[in-house]
């Protein structure tokens, strides 16, 4: 006799994970979850939203990459699930909005509960961090999609922002400062080639731990700048790096110049570079070099943006200028 179990996938494995990971999703919570976890789909009282005068919701989806790889190599889950939390609040941030509520999905060719639950729990440190409820998810289990032992980790984040408070970089304008953020290592961009150098060819297991450093959230820090100062526009550096990233906010007509020589890149990139034979434009192309966050202020406010960021303990170098009068690029000098 056939079943779904012969064939290779196990209800029970998914029911297995889905108890282990509960007690991290409510510790989640707020007051405006009004549906707890097992359910078809999770809800939120969004009645709070009625002090927005035109609130916009903004949303986003994306997933951590190569970079379960390395989890997987070390067995360390947990910093992963926080990796897709605080990738999706930087997208958002982006447009100036701040988290609502957050969604996952956990695919692989096999179901280990103990391992799912590690992946949530990595989520829901970053969720309460970001005061951000986890209110639903997929986990996966499809042999023959996955190879074995193989993991896929995604996640959507929806936020939300009043409209006249948004930042789109449409503000932006010829003379505006460029404030780059420090990153706290690759975040998670990059790790294909990463990994062919830093692994395949040189071998240096030593390194995977820094390989797994979290991706860095800013969201809570420049929610709080943006009260104080005019926020023109704001970039999470990902994959393409500085040299696409910055042009995806920038107004028809302006273009940006960033001096290379204004931050340390971290070690890491320079190992990559150097043991890899990687052109520098295609390390500034691939990797976010140490740049987490980009963003544009005018001169003016510069400086107090500079002071409140150091207060907060945060690395922030002025990297460059907004050029009117330019294609919508990134030329580097320094």
């Amino acid at each position: 006799m056939n079943s779904y179990k012969k064939a290779g996938v196990n209800i029970d494995a998914g029911n297995a994970a889905v108890k282990r990971l509960r007690k991290h999703v409510k510790k989640t919570f707020n007051k405006t979850v009004v549906k707890e976890i097992g359910s078809f789909a999770g809800a939120l009282n969004a009645s709070f939203l009625k002090k927005f005068k035109k609130p916009l919701l903004v949303s986003t989806i994306d997933g951590v990459g190569t970079k379960v790889k390395i989890a997987k190599m070390t067995g360390t889950w947990h910093t992963v699930g926080a990796d897709i939390v605080n990738h999706s609040s930087n997208d958002i941030l982006a447009l100036g909005a701040s988290p609502l509520f957050f969604l996952d999905y956990i695919a692989s060719s096999k179901i280990k509960p103990a391992q799912v639950a590690e992946i949530v729990r990595g989520m829901s440190i970053a969720c309460k961090k970001l005061a951000c409820p986890l209110i639903g998810g997929e986990t996966a289990e499809m042999p023959g999609v996955y190879e074995k032992g193989e993991v896929d980790i995604a996640g959507c984040m929806v936020g939300v922002v009043d409209a006249k408070k948004i930042i789109d970089g449409s503000s932006i304008k010829g003379g505006d400062l460029l404030i780059g953020l420090a990153s706290s290592g690759l975040h998670t961009n990059g790790y294909t080639l990463a990994r062919k150098v830093l692994l395949k060819k040189m071998g240096l297991k030593k390194i995977l731990r820094k390989l797994l450093a979290v991706h860095k959230s800013y969201s809570k820090t420049i929610l709080k700048l943006a009260q104080k100062i005019e926020l023109r526009g704001i970039a999470h550096i990902t994959g393409g790096g500085l040299v696409e990233n910055i042009p995806r906010i920038l107004p028809k007509g302006i273009g940006a110049e960033i001096d290379k020589s204004s931050w340390r890149v971290p070690k890491i990139f320079t190992l990559i570079q150097r043991n890899g034979k990687v052109q520098e434009a295609e390390m500034y192309h691939t990797f976010n070099m140490g740049i987490g966050l980009v963003l544009f202020v005018s001169p003016k406010n510069a400086s107090m943006a500079l002071k409140f960021l150091k207060k907060r303990k945060e690395k922030a170098f002025l990297i460059g200028k907004a050029i009117k009068n330019r294609k919508r690029t990134v030329e580097f000098y320094g």
